[in-house]
């Protein structure tokens, strides 16, 4: 009996993996363990080692395919052997996992003015997680679109359709494009990459006009951070406010935990690890700022769990500490090294990259020497903290006498429909009064 191959789950909040790259053709022989093919959750990379052997007889998906979790995705047997292509794994609802005859003749039929309808108010669209991305990245509205998906899902491929339909066209592109020796391309420079007559080049003064740049397609990882930095920005009231603490005791206070790891203490506290730590205290005081709003509703949390934003080679991560306020100093810099470390592997647990999973959030800047920025807030939490780099400013030094002072620059975003700017003021000043009198032992 042929065994279907299922695509994992990774985390009870993801619902569908990208899959980024076959390692095995149809018609390969296969081994237990050996890796089939590779696959990207929103945040996080993994590969699928094969629990058979015997032959890839079916691969059911392409590169770039999204597919739902436990849906299957290939099909290890023997040479000859039927395949089964409806395989689910148990507890899920059955449903077709490749598309048929009607499917591909539904997708050669779609056009812009077959998939306009008018839905009622407060009806529900339903659509996919890749179709969405792919209608927000061409500025493309679905709301009148009909999907070709079951049950009327509208999924990537009518998304595709109807871009690059007439109407996505401006009339004089269109005029120009019949002209001998013009061509049409895809997308266009217009506003939600419309094209325009600007678009409409020749062959000759396209490979002219190629010698001097390069075209990238964005990677998966691209796109979801770029879709989920727009749903912040569209749906919420993003306001920042930038003031700087006087960094002069953190920085005594990284010298001796230095000193202190040079003589043999398990952690190197880093300032931002002092930063994040003040920031945690501060949440305690201002619990409006520690808590997710959606919709009409807020949520306070009790607890204090820490996102910290993290660069790797694939992009923006944000993973969370849990229960961060329960932490010491030591404890603190201990997670929030391993978490960090954790995303740069690539290893991550994709629930503590939910956004939800966070219910505040930290992005430092200073190391890169930004002296002032706006982050953006991961919804649905309703803050982030930016933390700029250490300049030298005039400062009160005290009894009368001014001169220099390190300080150390922070900018907090807050969404307004949650937080006012008196409250939200209050808790950016508590940050500061906390990093000013951090009293820590090493």
């Amino acid at each position: 009996m042929a065994n279907p191959v299922i695509m994992p789950r990774q985390g009870q909040s993801v619902e569908s993996c990208i899959i980024s790259s076959w390692f095995k053709n149809e018609g390969d022989a296969i081994k237990k363990g050996d890796l089939l093919f590779s696959y990207e959750t929103d945040k996080a990379a993994f590969e699928c080692e094969s629990e058979f052997e015997g032959t890839l007889l079916k691969r059911l998906y392409q590169d770039g395919d999204e597919v739902p979790v436990l849906k299957m995705v290939a099909i290890i047997g023997k040479p000859g052997e039927p395949v089964d292509q409806s395989g689910e794994e148990p507890g899920e609802s059955a449903s077709p996992v490749v598309a048929t005859a009607e499917d591909n003749q539904e997708e050669k039929q779609v056009s812009s003015a077959g998939q306009q309808i008018v839905r009622e108010e407060g009806e529900k669209i339903r659509i996919s997680p890749r179709a969405r991305l792919k209608a927000q990245g061409l500025g493309f509205s679905y709301e009148g679109i009909t999907g070709s998906g079951a049950e009327g899902r509208i999924i990537e491929r009518d998304i595709i359709a109807a871009a690059d339909s007439a109407a996505y066209t401006t009339p004089l592109a269109r005029a120009m494009a019949i002209e001998p020796g013009k061509t049409m391309p895809l997308q266009g420079t217009g506003i939600g990459n419309r094209v325009t007559s600007f678009d409409i080049l020749s062959p000759h003064a396209t490979a002219a006009a190629g010698t001097d740049f390069e075209v990238r397609k964005l990677s998966n990882m691209r796109k979801i951070i770029a879709a989920k930095m727009k749903e912040s920005l569209q749906n919420s009231a993003q306001l920042t406010h930038h003031t700087s603490a006087d960094a002069r005791k953190l920085l005594e206070l990284r010298r001796k935990a230095k000193e202190s790891f040079e003589k043999g203490a398990s952690e190197n506290i880093t300032i931002n690890d002092m930063v994040c730590y003040a920031v945690i205290r501060a949440l305690k005081k201002h619990p409006l700022a520690n808590c997710h709003l959606i919709g009409d509703s807020i949520t306070l949390f009790n607890k204090v769990h820490l996102g910290l934003a993290v660069d790797t080679e694939r992009g923006l991560m944000v993973p969370t500490v849990r229960n961060a306020d329960d932490l010491s100093i030591l404890e603190l810099a201990s997670q929030l090294k391993a978490a960090a470390n954790s995303c740069k592997k690539g290893n991550i647990n994709p629930e503590l990259l939910a956004s939800e999973s966070a219910t505040f959030s930290v992005s430092n800047l200073g190391s890169y020497g930004v002296e002032l920025f706006t982050p953006v807030i991961n919804l649905p939490q309703v803050a982030i903290l930016g933390v700029n780099t250490i300049i030298t400013r005039p400062a009160d030094l005290g009894n009368g006498v001014f001169g220099f002072a390190p300080c150390i620059g922070l900018s907090l975003t807050y969404d307004h429909r949650a937080l006012d700017g008196a409250p939200a003021s209050a808790f950016l000043r508590e940050i500061r009064l906390e990093i000013e009198n951090l009293d820590l032992t090493f």
